[in-house]
């Protein structure tokens, strides 16, 4: 297809010729969150739509635009703050406030959200959805796909139900995983000189192995891999496949 894979470029007609061709609509799930001194605040959100569009671009479907908020856990502290996710991993020492971090919604909260959204997605004519990016949003949706599929009669594909340990795309947090997929699709938002030179010193937080180690040539193979991982299961499971 020569048009554009995202939601928010097409023109109806091209919606229309997108939709016709392939009814399977990619969900990021992402958030504004803190992904260590040189990573993008948008990380988890980028990294699916850009694994998402490549998918579009050679089996057809059509991009939605991210959801950048999601459920994390909280801890309430005791002067009446909250830390959420990261900010009180292992890595982050001692537990704080980490910059930029704005997307926490409780799940029930979320769980609507996306409830919404598979609604409005089968009413415009998707007939499968898949969806993937920030962790414990990727988590909620995994959990709750068998019902939503009963419930509202549309096809709902997540990595970890449907392709499982094999799926490599943010298996980490802001380490050499995430980092390197970020310096693939997206190197001008990524500086390594951000971190610190004394490998001795960990990376607050970060959750995985050595950011440090990451490269744009590691981030390629981890998408390309991901994008034939997603390609199979559409292939399998849908009717009419896109040529």
């Amino acid at each position: 297809m020569t048009t554009s894979p995202f939601y928010t470029h097409l023109r109806p007609q091209q919606f229309r010729d997108r939709l016709a061709a392939c009814a399977v609509g990619y969900i990021p799930l992402g958030t504004l969150e803190w992904h260590g001194e040189h990573g993008a605040l948008g990380t988890d959100a980028m990294i699916p739509t850009g694994i998402f569009a490549r998918v579009a671009q050679q089996y057809g479907g059509i991009v939605f635009p991210p959801v950048y908020m999601g459920p994390d856990r909280i801890r309430l502290e005791a002067d009446g703050s909250s830390l959420q996710g990261m900010e009180y991993a292992d890595s982050t020492t001692p537990p704080h406030q980490l910059a930029g971090g704005c997307y926490w919604l409780p799940e029930g909260l979320f769980q609507l959200v996306l409830e919404n959204l598979i609604q409005q997605a089968k009413r415009a004519g998707f007939t499968t959805l898949v969806a993937d990016g920030h962790g414990p949003s990727r988590i909620l949706w995994n959990r709750m796909a068998p019902f939503w599929e009963a419930q509202y009669g549309i096809r709902l594909i997540g990595v970890t139900r449907d392709i499982g340990p094999a799926w490599c795309s943010q298996i980490d947090h802001a380490a050499i995983n995430e980092t390197s997929l970020m310096l693939a699709l997206h190197p001008e938002l990524i500086d390594l000189s951000a971190l610190p030179t004394d490998r001795a010193i960990y990376p607050q937080g970060v959750g995985g192995p050595d950011p440090r180690d990451a490269t744009a040539a590691h981030g390629e193979a981890l998408i390309a891999t991901c994008v034939q991982l997603l390609i199979a299961v559409l292939t399998k499971t849908q009717e009419h496949p896109a040529p």
